[in-house]
């Protein structure tokens, strides 16, 4: 196939296009838990690969979701039929303060899914092909296949999906192993991320400071995206990122936020307990997506796994008691079932009224559910991170 972008002629690679130069012919299967299985042509590194199966709805910023640390553990569904044709953006510790480029410095899916891939990239700034970059971190794709179907049948799903990539020619036996928790896994099962505590394989290993500022932001990292610090940052505030794990009463911080990551908040250890402790301290403290249900169940909440999940680009929440209403990028199957005591919803979604933001009637703790710090999408919501700030400095 061949299309026209920028005046010049451009190759795809797709279902079948055995001939084009750079395309492989070697074909490869998604085994769905649900015992559907779909065929479509091997891109990527040439491993078998399993995890839940999640999509994403925009129509730009795949290298930045790939990065994003909250798809750790799942395979990722592009439902837009072209991705790859502007490549992957390589990271600089120079651009860090760009708003372009990945999330994390790692590439975070089980795998890929994409109805067609571009054979050849161009970037303005120095990149790589996302397939190269696939190889580089062993994770397996499939293009070819009717994405916009798969992801009908993620979102129609009674119970969350899984699926298995495997390469013509491989087993279940022949994957690599890429973070922690997939130890666990036993040989030849669907990994199942909700089962495990992700964060040992997410979080920084030691504490990380970005920016300069008389006032300090202590991040605790569940997997937080680049542009929340630099956001942050951008507010002329330190920001000191922990690991999930670190002694919290040695940090001194004027506020502290709770990033969004992976899986589910009841399987983070003992961090809840931690940020418990962290309340009484009555500084400012925002949780973003994970970190909302942390803060929610740190404060007395509960929460549970939703019937169906809110993923994709355009989720629409309002305040509470108001006519404003935004469009929010989500990913998650966990939501907050039960409001800690003292605190009042203060944002709903709009189209099954789940809890998307909570707040403290007296104190300043605040969460919210979806990401308010995208780079793949509007960003409606950025003023909650610039009011979140606003407090710390008066």
């Amino acid at each position: 196939m061949q299309i026209i972008q920028g005046g010049v002629m451009k190759k795809t690679c797709s279902k079948g296009s055995k001939s084009q130069k750079g395309c492989s012919s070697k074909k490869a299967r998604l085994e769905l838990s649900n015992g559907v299985k779909l065929e479509g042509r091997l891109i990527g590194a040439d491993v078998a690969s399993s995890g839940e199966m999640v999509f994403s709805t925009g129509m730009l910023g795949y290298a930045e979701s790939i990065a994003d640390p909250s798809y750790l553990g799942q395979i990722l569904v592009f439902s837009f039929p072209l991705i790859g044709n502007h490549g992957v953006p390589v990271f600089d510790e120079e651009s860090f303060f760009n708003t372009y480029g990945p999330e994390s410095q790692m590439l975070c899916p089980q795998g890929l899914i994409m109805s067609q891939i571009f054979d050849e990239y161009y970037h303005y700034v120095k990149g790589v092909s996302l397939e190269d970059w696939m190889k580089e971190n062993s994770v397996p794709g499939i293009a070819g296949i009717d994405t916009r179907y798969l992801v009908q049948m993620i979102r129609d799903a009674k119970t969350p999906l899984k699926g298995w990539i495997i390469p013509e020619g491989k087993t279940k036996k022949d994957i690599k192993n890429r973070f922690e928790f997939l130890n666990k896994v036993k040989s030849g099962e669907y990994a199942d991320p909700s089962k495990y505590n992700l964060l040992p394989s997410i979080s920084v290993s030691e504490p990380q400071t970005v920016g300069k500022g008389a006032k300090k932001v202590a991040v605790i990292d569940c997997g937080v995206k680049w542009n929340a610090v630099r956001m942050l940052a951008k507010e002329n505030v330190s920001v000191e990122i922990l690991p999930w794990d670190y002694d919290f009463s040695k940090v001194k911080a004027d506020a502290w936020l709770i990033s969004d990551g992976p899986g589910d908040p009841k399987n983070t250890g003992s961090l809840a307990k931690k940020v418990t402790e962290i309340l009484k301290q009555n500084k400012p403290v925002l949780g973003i997506g994970l970190g909302h249900q942390i803060l929610a169940l740190a404060a007395g909440g509960q929460t549970k796994r939703m019937a169906q999940a809110q993923i994709s680009h355009n989720q629409p929440v309002f305040i509470c008691g108001t006519p404003k209403a935004y469009m929010t990028v989500q990913n998650h199957y966990y939501t907050v079932s039960k409001l800690p005591k003292d605190f009042k919803v203060w944002l709903e979604n709009a189209n099954d009224k789940s809890v998307e933001g909570i707040k403290h009637k007296t104190k300043p703790f605040t969460g919210v559910q979806f990401h308010p710090e995208p780079t793949t999408a509007q960003n409606d919501t950025g003023w909650i991170v610039t009011d979140f700030v606003k407090q710390i400095k008066k």
